[in-house]
């Protein structure tokens, strides 16, 4: 990225309300940092990890096959926790706690939390500051998930390898200070490996099984594993397929695409050239709700007053910046 496009990339002002609000400093891309020249640190792998997503993606696939024969209560718990553990990330752990585009109460907070364990994708505390680290380095070696060392790697392979070593030397120079001082966080991150026995495995499976009888395996393979993986994998298309393939009607000069298949499976964050155009959006998009149930979400939730502040980008400033550094699609979204 050069200079002049980094500093488009920075220079716009979003509008909530009728104010004007500048973007967090952790919410931009950095374009003072220089990857090192010189040979690659070798690429250690990470057994545990390798052997445990093998694991998991086996257990799916019989989940996979059991699911035809799971009874209707099973299939729609089995949405539920999908639903549950998807607003877990992306309206707790994303928008709310690593961009901070919204006031979330107590009780709303505790919910996210428990649906972000229900996901096991690393405690709240971990997730936001590596997806900062993410925006902050994007697309270079101090990004966990480089999209520019292939889609593999984007999508799963970098938790498969230890991380490069500016990704760990960047998160540790971040601020943090918020996700300290947030309870539910640190309690979270205290408990979070119960809480996902818990919360991830164990209230799945127990559920169908307790109450309407269903085998124990199908309740473990679908609900459970099934659940687990597809959930997984969704969220990680965020960081591959929104990265490599899609649209940039607001920014050409980042690699973020949008991609509606991306928005629709992970529930509303493949709208991803907007996102790190304007990172700060409680919407992630332009479009409001369309394909975007995380949206309608954080919506309801600042209807019944637990929530406040959802933070938006003026349809004025969104038009600006189509012009000046869209590639000039059709359309957007």
């Amino acid at each position: 990225m050069t200079e002049t496009e980094t500093r488009n990339h920075h220079d716009d002002k979003q509008q909530n309300g009728g104010a004007v609000a500048e973007p967090s400093v952790e919410d931009v891309f950095d374009d003072t940092y220089k990857m090192k020249e010189g040979p690659k640190p070798p690429r250690m792998l990470v057994w545990r990890n390798i052997i445990l997503m093998t694991l998991l993606h086996l257990g799916a696939l019989y989940g996979l096959i059991l699911l035809p024969s799971a009874s209707v209560s099973t299939v729609a718990w089995t949405a539920v926790c999908y639903l549950i553990s998807a607003l877990g990330v992306t309206a707790g752990a994303h928008r709310l706690w690593s961009h901070r585009s919204y006031k979330a109460s107590f009780p709303l907070r505790v919910f996210l939390a428990l649906g972000n364990s229900m996901a096991f994708q690393n405690d709240i505390y971990e997730w936001a500051r590596d997806h900062r680290v993410h925006h902050k380095y994007s697309e270079t070696d101090a990004d966990p998930h480089n999209a520019t060392r292939g889609f593999f790697f984007a999508h799963v392979g970098w938790l498969m390898v230890r991380k490069h070593p500016d990704v760990v030397e960047k998160g540790r120079k971040l601020e943090l200070s918020d996700l300290k001082a947030d309870k539910v966080v640190m309690f979270q991150r205290r408990h979070y490996k119960l809480s996902v026995v818990i919360l991830c495995f164990i209230v799945p499976m127990f559920v169908p099984w307790y109450f309407w009888g269903e085998s124990l395996a199908m309740a473990y393979f679908v609900p459970g594993l099934l659940r687990y993986a597809v959930m997984l994998n969704a969220t990680w298309l965020v960081n591959s397929a929104a990265h490599l393939y899609g649209n940039r009607p607001y920014d050409k000069s980042i690699n973020p695409r949008e991609n509606p298949f991306v928005a629709f499976s992970a529930i509303g964050e493949g709208f991803h050239n907007y996102h790190h155009t304007f990172p700060f959006d409680y919407a992630t998009s332009e479009f409001g709700c369309k394909l975007n149930i995380t949206t309608a979400f954080i919506d309801l939730m600042c209807f019944m007053g637990l929530a406040t502040d959802p933070k938006s980008v003026s349809k004025e400033v969104i038009i600006a910046r189509i012009k000046r550094t869209g590639e000039g699609s059709n359309k957007s979204g």
